[in-house]
């Protein structure tokens, strides 16, 4: 065995395909976190609607049992599934690693 062939450098075909392997995985890591940014921030966006329209509809609920006198089933539920929404959501936010 020669001692050029231990040495040796990676040919140019070598050498390009790991170039386009690096970049490629650089271009799906970028397509990646712009694709999570962009659901993100639309959620974020829509925040307000969604907030408004649970408004409405709790605002419906209550005037329907009102109407009908059948008690106001969704504002209970509602309420303990909000509360443990809560309690995840601050547990997650103070417990989350900077």
């Amino acid at each position: 065995m020669h001692a050029y062939l231990i040495t040796a450098k990676p040919g140019r075909l070598h050498r390009a395909a790991a170039w386009a392997g690096r970049w490629a995985l650089r271009a799906l890591a970028l397509t990646v976190m712009t694709v999570l940014g962009a659901v993100v921030f639309t959620v974020r966006c829509a925040r307000p609607v969604i907030n408004y329209a649970a408004t409405r509809a709790a605002w419906l609920e209550l005037w329907a049992a009102s109407v009908t006198g059948i008690g106001p089933l969704g504002a209970a539920l509602g309420a303990g599934l909000t509360d443990e929404f809560r309690t995840e959501f601050h547990k997650a936010r103070t417990g989350a690693p900077a």
